[in-house]
Order: C-alpha cells, then structure tokens, then sequence
C-alpha cells in the first residue's frame, strides 16, 4: 500500500526491465526498493516494440490495481 501511495497516478518512474510475457514486462521501480511496476503491451503506443530484458525505460504511472496493491505503467516512446 505504500508503493500506490507514494506512486500516484502521473508520477515518473524508471527501471530496468526484469521480467517478459505475452501481456507485458515487469519494472522494479528505481529509488523505491521492493516495488515493482508492470507495463502492460495494451498501454503501449502502436508500433512500439517490446523492450528487451535489461533495457532501461521510462514511464508513467497510470493506474492501480486495488486487489493486489500492482502498480501500472505507460511507457514512453
């Protein structure tokens, strides 16, 4: 609950990508130890290729899983 309360929706955050499947990619967040964020392929913009494990990226957060505290993430082009 922590995590969702200091990541709000519109805040930056980045990190290298650790984790790949069909819908997405998983992102531990840089300066927040334990919180890991997933950017789902449906957020992606058209056209944008999948990010290969351990690229840096960049997004925003842009929604927040209630159920299971996940934090959301759009990337940017």
């Amino acid at each position: 609950m922590t995590t969702v309360a200091a990541l709000r929706v519109g805040a930056r955050v980045a990190g290298e990508a650790i984790g790949r499947q069909r819908f997405g990619f998983f992102i531990p967040i840089d300066d927040m130890p334990n919180a890991i964020a997933l950017a789902e392929i449906t957020a992606m913009a058209h056209g944008m290729d999948l990010p290969t494990l351990g690229t840096f990226v960049i997004g925003e957060v842009f929604w927040h899983t209630d159920h299971n505290h996940q934090v959301r993430v759009r990337l940017d082009e």
